[in-house]
């Protein structure tokens, strides 16, 4: 009941929320600089038809409209699954960002996969073996890793594993021309997904590691680790189960914004490794004043911000029976 209670107030939370930011996003975008219509309308179109092909065009786009009637129509139509007329593709939102969105979830969901991979029993071990000269050096290089920009660690990935020593392609999502088995497919994609997402590996697993050993040095001084020891249990044991999961509730906050920030985060790297993404879109959207694409995507950062919170609320009393709800 408390559950359900709590899940009802942050959905009305959301919603205000959404509609808050869309209302700024939309306005934000409608006073940047440029024409979409004229940017459609480039090319040797005769004097005398120019004006008419641009009416023509405004109104088949609504922007002949009032700013607030075309926000209506734009957040009426998003919510029921129509984004928009891409100006850019000449073809509807939802049928052009379909693949690029498959593309960026994949990259971050294999990101996400090696940091949690590396970063957390790392972590754990420079905590239990806190001062040590495998801590000095793991402290050491988690600093440089989230403190030299991705785009600077893009280039240098670029020089040693594509220049240097050739083993990942460049650039692209495939490679042009290939065919063959799905199997042979999805290999090839992942020569390709190696690079990005060693490099947005790279920032979390320094963050991440350096968070979760933190929360597990703060743990193993507790009173209760004592206990446990003194109890004769495994020091597995008390280091997996009653330290680890006591020190889950930092990083979990941590894990959670960086998670959130990993998708946005991603638009520079694919625009380097020329990643069909998102990200790449959005940059491109810009550049052509394509809104209907940008603002399309910009709303699926919001809803992932939005979720991400109540996700984390949700994670605290997985991790924590203690915290309520409520609270």
């Amino acid at each position: 009941m408390r559950t359900g209670r709590f899940l009802l107030k942050r959905l009305v939370y959301i919603i205000f929320v959404f509609f808050i930011i869309s209302i700024l996003m939309f306005a934000i975008y409608k006073a940047m600089p440029g024409d979409p219509v004229k940017m459609m309308l480039q090319g040797n179109i005769k004097p005398e038809v120019y004006q008419q092909q641009y009416d023509n065009m405004r109104e088949m786009l609504g922007l002949d409209k009032p700013i607030p009637v075309q926000y209506v129509k734009w957040i009426t139509n998003m919510l029921r699954g129509d984004f928009g007329y891409s100006t850019e593709y000449r073809r509807p939102v939802k049928d052009v960002i379909g693949v690029p969105m498959r593309n960026t979830v994949l990259l971050n969901i294999f990101s996400m996969i090696l940091v949690f991979m590396i970063s957390i029993p790392l972590g754990i071990t420079t905590a239990v073996k806190k001062n040590s000269i495998l801590d000095k050096v793991v402290q050491v290089v988690t600093i440089v890793g989230y403190s030299i920009p991705s785009f600077v660690i893009a280039l240098l990935a670029i020089y040693v594993f594509a220049i240097r020593i050739p083993l990942f392609p460049i650039s692209g999502v495939r490679t042009a021309g290939f065919t063959g088995t799905d199997f042979e497919m999805f290999v090839d994609m992942a020569k390709h997904m190696a690079l990005p997402v060693l490099v947005m590996s790279v920032g979390g697993i320094g963050s991440i590691t350096r968070y979760v050993r933190a929360s597990m040095i703060e743990a193993l001084r507790m009173d209760y680790i004592r206990t446990a020891r003194s109890k004769g249990l495994r020091e597995k044991v008390v280091i997996y189960v009653h330290a680890f999961r006591n020190a889950l509730i930092p990083v979990v906050t941590v894990t959670t914004w960086w998670l959130i920030g990993l998708f946005g985060g991603s638009v520079v790297i694919e625009t380097i490794f020329v990643w069909d993404g998102l990200g790449k879109m959005m940059i491109s959207g810009l550049n052509q004043r394509d809104f209907s694409v940008v603002l399309a995507m910009q709303m699926f950062y919001v809803i992932l911000s939005l979720a991400g919170n109540v996700l984390m609320d949700i994670a605290y009393t997985l991790v924590d029976p203690r915290v309520k709800l409520e609270n």
